[in-house]
């Protein structure tokens, strides 16, 4: 009899150690993704993108060896019209200078595939992924696969024609790098151990919407980066003199401002970061008002704090003319507000239910 009624205990123990152990591998897949993207974020700073002008899945592992293969992959560069037109008579050091970017870039991007697709596998053979569970982390992986395509779409958008890569597609695999992320912290934080039951469906749906500001906000910030929006109006809290600059719909047809005028998206990114602030604002005042003295609102003012600092980040690193430390530095810090922001969300609504508990409830 004691056995049996033990039973439950011990697989109730079985599931929370094998909780632990995916929600350990997320997280490095996490740490790993934070470094592709801060990576990805210093080759756009530095116009290092298009130095690596093929796509080789397998091959493009192995740089170049010797000086023969240095030159092979320089004259390749050389071909395409951002060398003509801003980099000619470059020398080969510098190529190599721009091409290790790409290529620590491209390296990460496979690992991080390497450092999910493995310890998945393993998971599921062993058992360890529970019901339910599965299908996510499938959809993830195949997420995955597309951000690597689109990375080349977004690559190959400036070998022709073109300077630097298209805004729409450095924009799109930007943020569909945020939502991956996004993904697996949502996951891993419902893996977690909750110290508190759900917040009231107020509080969840407000938090959920604070994630989707910051992956809209994020989207912006990709064109502010593609259209080198950042480099001009670098002032605040006024712009080109005024709170509400004028020609802000000077491309027609109007739509295109929104995505393609330098001013407008600037603007717009601005104001994606107002709004973020007040939602923040309003959501720690109403969670101190609707669950107090909880841990819900003890990270509702956490993230406001965080929306704060990378609102200073933001001003600061437009006043100094996007400097590359500075940067990169919003650009980890948009990772870090966003996660805490995912991670939040997850919690007000409590974590998975075991699969001890659900087989109990069927």
């Amino acid at each position: 009899m004691a056995a049996i009624s033990a039973a439950p205990y011990l697989a109730r123990d079985r599931d929370l150690h094998n909780r632990a152990l995916v929600r350990g591998w997320l997280y490095v897949v996490l740490l790993v993704l934070v470094a592709l993207v801060l990576v990805g974020g210093a080759t756009r700073l530095t116009e290092s993108g298009l130095s690596i002008t093929e796509w080789k899945p397998i091959h493009g592992i192995v740089p170049p060896l010797n000086d023969a293969e240095w030159q092979e992959e320089f004259q390749r560069y050389q071909q395409i019209p951002q060398y003509a037109e801003l980099n000619e008579g470059m020398s080969i050091e510098a190529f190599k200078s721009i091409f290790w970017w790409e290529w620590v870039h491209r390296i990460l991007a496979r690992g991080i595939g390497v450092v999910f697709a493995l310890p998945l596998v393993f998971f599921w053979a062993t058992r360890r992924i529970e019901r339910g569970l599965g299908p996510k982390l499938v959809g993830i992986l195949v997420l995955g696969g597309l951000q690597g395509a689109i990375g080349w779409w977004m690559v190959a958008s400036g070998l022709v024609d073109r300077v630097s890569v298209s805004q729409y597609r450095l924009a799109m695999h930007l943020t569909l790098a945020a939502l991956i992320f996004t993904a697996i912290m949502v996951v891993a934080r419902g893996l977690a151990p909750h110290s508190e039951p759900a917040a009231d469906r107020s509080t969840q749906r407000v938090a959920g919407f604070l994630v989707l500001l910051a992956l809209i906000q994020i989207y912006l910030g990709g064109l502010v980066a593609g259209l080198d929006a950042g480099l001009s109006y670098n002032t605040w809290p006024l712009m080109d003199g005024k709170l509400i600059p004028g020609d802000l719909m000077v491309l027609e047809p109007a739509w295109r401002n929104f995505f393609e005028s330098p001013k407008t998206v600037q603007f717009i990114h601005r104001l994606g970061a107002y709004i973020i602030f007040v939602t923040a604002l309003w959501h720690m005042i109403a969670t101190h008002r609707h669950q107090p003295q909880t841990t819900h609102a003890r990270r509702a003012t956490l993230l406001f704090l965080l929306v704060l600092v990378q609102a200073v980040i933001g001003i600061g690193t437009l006043l100094m003319h996007v400097p590359l430390h500075m940067a990169l530095t919003h650009q980890a810090f948009a990772l870090v507000l966003l996660g805490f922001a995912a991670a939040h969300w997850r919690a007000t609504r409590g974590p998975y239910p075991l699969p001890n508990e659900i087989a109990v409830r069927d």
